[in-house]
């Protein structure tokens, strides 16, 4: 027997979901969530062994919600939206179910679901899967028992932590467990730039551009901070200024 939830902010997707499973007598729904908040909650108290999650959803996105669990269930995506990185999810989650799908399409994902044929690399389906317009804007983290919506606007600069990065923020710094290269990668060009293997940048918090020791230099940003710039980094970052 499987324990599963729902997490789908429509009701109707929802009851679909429960219709389909009445084919399904070995999976039983502990709980039906209409956010990714409930979701957390409701994973933490029951520890289902799957879950059917939607991905565009109000407050915090499926993906969002993905990246605050520590022990993640076997995943089937449920979406309306077909651009949201398919061939992802089809390499790396257990399947995904593009709305409106019929019972035959919903026994497929349950028979890979049951052969256990889900591959558990979640990090690499959230850091290949595109990004949302919503996790453009804002990176969440957890913080304690609480979560922390931080707009991209806010972010000051990102400093390489072993597995995590640190997010500087004028409220302080934030651990999320992503790589640098991630934020390199979908964070705007425009606005960032990685000047050190461990420092990723918001080129407006720069005030100023100091030689360090030979053949070195560092930055000085708005809140007093000094940043390493590396060789690499260095020509970057003054094409980037218009230097």
């Amino acid at each position: 027997m499987k324990k599963a939830l729902i997490i789908d902010d429509e009701p109707l997707a929802r009851s679909v979901i429960l219709e389909y499973l009445t084919a399904h007598p070995n999976i039983t729904v502990l709980e039906e969530c209409n956010n990714g908040f409930e979701g957390l909650k409701a994973i933490k108290e029951h520890e289902p062994d799957l879950i059917f999650l939607d991905i565009q959803m109000p407050k915090i996105t499926g993906f969002e919600m993905l990246e605050l669990l520590d022990q993640k269930p076997q995943v089937i995506f449920t979406t309306a939206f077909e651009e949201y990185a398919i061939k992802a999810f089809e390499a790396n989650a257990i399947d995904y179910l593009l709305k409106p799908f019929d019972q035959q399409r919903f026994n497929k994902a349950i028979a890979k679901c049951l052969a256990k044929q889900s591959v558990q690399n979640f990090k690499t389906v959230l850091e290949e899967a595109s990004l949302t317009p919503a996790q453009n804007e804002r990176v969440v983290v957890k913080t304690g028992n609480k979560i922390k919506i931080i707009p991209v606007y806010d972010i000051l600069y990102l400093e390489a932590d072993d597995d995590y990065v640190n997010i500087h923020t004028p409220e302080g710094a934030f651990l999320k467990n992503k790589t640098m290269s991630f934020f390199e990668k979908n964070l705007s060009e425009k606005e960032f730039i990685r000047i050190h293997r461990s420092y990723i940048v918001k080129l407006d918090q720069i005030t100023k551009i100091e030689n360090y020791e030979k053949d070195s230099h560092i930055v000085l940003l708005r809140n007093g901070e000094k940043l390493p710039v590396s060789k690499n980094g260095y020509p970057k970052l003054r094409a980037a200024l218009g230097m």
